[in-house]
C-alpha cells in the first residue's frame, strides 16, 4: 500500500508542480461557467439542466488531456523500463497513476459547485438531484480516465493517445443516443443503451441511484485498468 501511495503522490505532484493542474482547473471552470450562464440569463429558469448536458462533452476532451501523458511520457523519456524494474507491482503503478488523474478531475468537477449554490440564491433547486448529477459526472469522468490511461499505455505519442481516447469515448457516448438506437432493432437498441456511457449518466442524473448504473461504471473502469495491466505486462515479456 505504501508503494502505491508513492506513485500516487508522484503523479499528483507532477500535476501541481507544473502549470498543468492550474490551467486545467481554470479553463474547465471558466468555460463551463461561461457556456452555462450565457444561456441561463436568456432562459430565465433556475435549472441546471443545461449545465449537466454540457458536462459530458467537456469531460470527453478534458479527461484524455489528463491521461495522455501518464504512460506515453514515461515511454518517450525512457523511464518506463526503470519504473517496471522497481520493487513495486504493476497494479500499484497503474492504479496510482489512475487515482491521481481521477482525484484531479473530481476536484475540478466539485469546484463547479459554486454554480448550483449561486443559482439557489435566486430560485429553488432539488439538491438531491444535483448530488446525483455530480455523482454521475464523477463516475463518467473516472470511466473516461480509465480509457485514456489504457490508450496512453499503447503509445509514446501523447497526441495519438489523446485522439484515440476521444474517438472511442465519443463512440461510447453517442451509441445510446436516440438517433442511433432508433435505427436498429429493439433487442439491439437495449444493448446499445446499456453500453452507452451517457445512458447511465442520465439515469443517475435523475436522482435515482440504481446499482446497475454503479456496477456499469465500475465494470468499465475495471476492464480498462485490466487491459492497461496486460499492456504493461506484455512489455516485460518482450
Amino acid at each position: 500500500m505504501g508503494k502505491f501511495f508513492v506513485i500516487f503522490k508522484k503523479e499528483l505532484k507532477s500535476y501541481f508542480n507544473s502549470p498543468i493542474a492550474y490551467i486545467f482547473i481554470t479553463v474547465f471552470i471558466v468555460l463551463m461557467n461561461w457556456l452555462f450562464f450565457r444561456t441561463f440569463f436568456i432562459i430565465k429558469q433556475s435549472s441546471m439542466r443545461t449545465f449537466f448536458s454540457l458536462l459530458p462533452w467537456f469531460l470527453l476532451f478534458f479527461a484524455p488531456a489528463l491521461t495522455m501523458r501518464l504512460w506515453a511520457e514515461e515511454k518517450k523519456a525512457g523511464t518506463l523500463e526503470f519504473l517496471m524494474t522497481m520493487p513495486i507491482s504493476d497494479f500499484a503503478v497503474t492504479f496510482g497513476k489512475y487515482l491521481a488523474a481521477v482525484l484531479l478531475l473530481s476536484l475540478t468537477i466539485i469546484l463547479t459547485l459554486t454554480v448550483p449554490f449561486s443559482i439557489s440564491k435566486i430560485g429553488n433547486l432539488d439538491f438531491g438531484q444535483i448530488i446525483g448529477q455530480y455523482l454521475g459526472a464523477i463516475l463518467l469522468g473516472a470511466s473516461l480516465i480509465s480509457i485514456g490511461l489504457f490508450f496512453s499505455s499503447l503509445t509514446e505519442n501523447q497526441i495519438i493517445a489523446f485522439i484515440i481516447t476521444i474517438v472511442l469515448s465519443f463512440i461510447l457516448i453517442i451509441i445510446g443516443e436516440p438517433f442511433i438506437v432508433n435505427l436498429v432493432p429493439d433487442y439491439l437498441s437495449s444493448i446499445l443503451k446499456y453500453i452507452s456511457l451517457i445512458s447511465h449518466y442520465d439515469s443517475i442524473g435523475r436522482g435515482i441511484i440504481d446499482s446497475k448504473d454503479i456496477i456499469y461504471y465500475f465494470s468499465v473502469i475495471f476492464l480498462f485498468i485490466f487491459l492497461n495491466l496486460k499492456t504493461i505486462e506484455s512489455r516485460k515479456w518482450k
